[in-house]
């Protein structure tokens, strides 16, 4: 009779699973917008050719997860305000986790 495996699944995680925001995470990860250090929020767009709606929707979701944070600085009109984007700590762990669980998965564990 074949041994039943003990081996459990990394999980993957379910708030950075959707293409868009693996790709938002992937790219603030590795630019380096953690830890405090940040992103244009128009290099992101560009970087993850998401339309603004998009990439704002998906933010907003990350954001209220604890896995981004935003800041405005503003300029003397609204089209001039520059919007800032960080992987917060938790983000980064987590999205760490989710590649770790992905190549798991890749070598058939």
């Amino acid at each position: 009779m074949p041994k039943e495996s003990t081996h459990h699944p990394a999980e993957l995680d379910p708030i950075i699973h959707p293409i868009n925001r693996l790709k938002i995470c992937a790219t603030l990860f590795s630019a380096g917008a953690t830890d405090g250090r940040q992103m244009k929020y128009s290099l992101l767009a560009d970087l993850t050719e998401l339309p603004a709606d998009t990439l704002s929707k998906q933010l907003k979701h990350l954001e209220d997860n604890g896995y981004v944070s935003r800041t405005r600085e503003y300029g003397s009109t609204r089209a001039k305000d520059t919007v800032w984007v960080t992987l917060t700590e938790a983000g980064a762990q987590a999205y760490t986790q989710h590649v770790e669980a992905l190549k798991a998965m890749t070598k058939g564990l």
